[in-house]
């Protein structure tokens, strides 16, 4: 019985996460559409892109500006194909490197410096299982742009085979990944930064968790204290193992927003094939949480189809939707929907707060 869950998860991962195109280059000679800069960092082991799967203790710093094309559709990613087109396609316009921090910081300060004030934010995506060096670049751009996130975006790129049968092996990179994840937010704290705000997607949260966890037993509260927030996208996290992790940590960034979704059927897939039944992000009982201070949202209402496990970045009117809020981050942390900023129920569990979005009509 459990081999045939196996085929049948590796069957539908495969078809969920196929991967389409990858970087292409902006032609020569033709206009840049939309442009989008992605700062990055990652700990696949080559100097070059487009980067690996395997594993690197160095971190490798750089920078890449993401066309975004007039025809983009709100939630895609127009994969470039053979003839990269950029009214068409995502593209790639310019890319940097950095031999290390300094250099980083130094280019990243200036991009602060053209932001408004209150606009000195640094989002840092860290992308999930089964996902190249292009997916995550590529998904923070498309997502920045979709819900016109101010601030100053970054990717965090962890080794992750990119492969659907590679999931021991991206499991145990995401605990690799942590220390390098840890270097990046070192080096992003140093800069003249606002607040940092940590965006992880499935296996991402391990990433995410871990590294959090690492500077909480380390005392190092100088750099917790410029983590501004974190949301985990439909987290590929046992829940036990989320609760040892908080505990660590001690205090959680606030706002700390979990999105999730009843109709994940990745998570429901993996909770089968391991016997856990509790992914944190497909909880049917936000009471389990309750010890801490966190945003629950369900958007079990925006998901789709196919396997439903990131609608938040590819449901065109949960994006819409997220984007009109002139301030989401008083919207996500509870306040926003008591006074109707965002459609749904609210539910309070001691510290918890669960908001079940509710679909609106497009006008």
């Amino acid at each position: 019985m459990k081999a045939r869950i196996l085929l049948f998860v590796v069957t539908l991962v495969m078809s969920a996460c196929t991967h389409s195109g990858g970087f292409a280059r902006l032609p020569e000679g033709e206009q840049t559409a939309t442009l989008r800069p992605v700062f990055f960092a990652t700990t696949r082991q080559t100097d070059q892109l487009p980067f690996g799967s395997k594993r690197s203790r160095q971190s490798h710093y750089g920078l890449i500006d993401v066309s975004i094309p007039p025809a983009h559709e709100a939630g895609n990613i127009e994969w470039p194909n053979s003839k990269p087109n950029p009214q068409k396609h995502f593209l790639v316009s310019n890319t940097k490197s950095y031999r290390g921090g300094p250099e980083l910081r130094s280019d990243l300060n200036k991009a602060l410096a053209g932001a408004n004030s209150k606009n000195r934010d640094v989002i840092i995506f860290v992308h999930g299982f089964n996902n190249r060096f292009s997916d995550g670049v590529y998904r923070i751009a498309q997502m920045s742009h979709d819900m016109g996130l101010p601030g100053v975006v970054m990717s965090y790129s962890w080794p992750s085979a990119a492969n659907p049968l590679g999931y021991a092996y991206d499991r145990d990179s995401a605990l690799f990944a942590r220390d390098g994840l840890r270097r990046m937010i070192e080096e992003v704290s140093k800069s003249n930064v606002n607040n940092i705000i940590l965006v992880a997607h499935s296996l991402g949260s391990m990433v995410t968790m871990e590294t959090l966890r690492e500077l909480g037993i380390s005392g190092n509260t100088k750099v917790l204290n410029r983590i501004g927030g974190v949301v985990l996208m439909s987290p590929d996290l046992d829940l036990d193992l989320f609760k040892t992790q908080a505990d660590a940590i001690g205090e959680l960034p606030d706002p700390f927003i979990i999105f999730s979704s009843k109709k994940d059927r990745a998570l429901r897939l993996i909770e089968r094939l391991t016997g856990q039944k509790n992914r944190l992000g497909r909880l049917t009982d936000v009471s389990e949480i309750s010890d801490y201070e966190i945003t629950y949202i369900d958007v079990t209402a925006y998901s789709e189809g196919g396997t439903n496990h990131f609608a938040t970045a590819r449901s065109a009117a949960l994006l819409k939707l997220l984007g009109q809020i002139p301030d989401l981050d008083s919207a996500l942390s509870g306040d926003g929907g008591r006074t109707g900023l965002l459609p749904g129920t609210i539910l309070s569990v001691q510290n918890v707060t669960e908001l079940i979005l509710s679909p609106v009509v497009a006008r």
